[in-house]
């Protein structure tokens, strides 16, 4: 059976994204086979204790904190530990290592929406060197495959699609009284495509629904989106929670009419899947891999067309029966999504394949 490392230096104490499929990963990955590089040095058995503040959570800093240290002193770890692979839950690796690795993709949302930035730059000259070096490259959608396969040339051969999960014990249903609101989870990056959906919700016939946006507030952009809701005269309908508490997010789940989900493209799409768990009815884009997570559960809309996305709120909005439907069979679409299942598959992969 080989031994290996799991890279947890994307870790912290309040995770987002690849944080949070690193956290549930490691929750089920055997200890038979992965020791994890743990910069939180918790008390699980058989962790390393790495350098702390290496995460997103410390802005750009924390990124080139941990891009240095996976250069530097993460080859040497691996030495010292023998161990015979490394496994990332992001693209990043030590390039100057003999060790084996295996990375898991998310998305390419820097390459399909470049900009001038340090992801942009990241994505198309470190990216495509762990790509090319890993071994295998596990990818959370078909869809993620399919991007990694057309933009960086990449063979199918090294790309396994496996299914991710969330976290059955903190997102379930509640049975609560839904309330007028749309909620909204996730960063305020462009590709969100939170322009339109502000412009969607602004006309809407009811206005007693109100838009609450769950995620990191963000000076480059959550400012610009604060006065197109004034400039829409729907700011005193808008609220901008910042980061919640997982508690307060499954309340919120169980309570909002609808979670919208209508980005430009996503890799994947975990709030949707935590919303479905919570019987929440979901309007997803139809671009990406959005329609492999909710299936025929949710509804899908052009992210590009304001007034479909409208003209699908107000059918939410009027037709109870929607909802109805979606708390019958979301918990069932997303029980098919399980992080157990998840960790097993990868391991009978890396057992086959090592």
């Amino acid at each position: 059976m080989p031994f290996g490392l799991f890279n947890g230096s994307y870790l912290s104490k309040r995770n987002t994204g690849i944080g949070v499929v690193a956290k549930n990963l490691i929750q089920f990955l055997s200890p038979d086979i992965f020791r994890i590089l743990d910069p939180l040095h918790s008390d699980r058995d058989g962790c390393i204790p790495i350098p702390q503040k290496l995460s997103p959570n410390y802005g750009m800093r924390g990124h080139i904190r941990r891009l240095f240290w996976m250069q530097t002193q993460l080859p040497l770890i691996l030495k010292k530990s023998g161990a015979e692979f490394l496994m990332s839950p992001l693209p990043e690796i030590p390039l100057f290592s003999s060790v084996p690795s295996i990375v898991l993709a998310h998305d390419l949302i820097p390459i399909r929406y470049p900009s001038f930035s340090f992801l942009t730059l990241h994505n198309a000259t470190y990216v495509p060197l762990v790509f090319n070096q890993a071994k295998l490259i596990f990818c959370n959608s078909i869809s993620t495959a399919t991007d990694i396969n057309k933009f960086y040339g990449i063979p199918f051969s090294k790309l396994y699609p496996i299914r991710l999960g969330f976290d059955k014990s903190k997102f379930y249903n509640l049975n609560l009284t839904r309330e007028n609101f749309f909620l909204i989870i996730g960063r305020h990056n462009p590709h969100k495509n939170l322009q339109r959906v502000l412009r969607s919700f602004a006309l809407l016939s009811d206005k007693n629904f109100k838009l609450i946006f769950v995620g990191p507030i963000d000076a480059r952009y959550t400012p610009s989106l604060q006065r197109l809701a004034k400039e829409l005269n729907i700011s005193d309908r808008c609220i901008w929670k910042g980061w919640v508490s997982d508690k307060e997010k499954l309340f919120l789940l169980n309570k909002c009419h609808a979670l919208l989900l209508l980005s430009l493209w996503e890799g994947f799409g975990l709030s949707a899947l935590e919303a479905m768990a919570c019987g929440t009815t979901v309007l997803v884009s139809n671009k990406g891999a959005l329609k492999e997570v909710v299936g025929d559960v949710g509804y899908s809309v052009d992210p590009l067309d304001v007034m479909a996305i409208t003209s699908l709120m107000n059918e939410i909005i009027n037709n109870y029966s929607l909802l109805k439907l979606s708390a019958k069979q979301g918990p069932n679409r997303a029980a098919l999504f399980n992080w157990e299942q998840t960790a097993r598959e990868i391991e009978k992969i890396l057992i086959d394949k090592l």
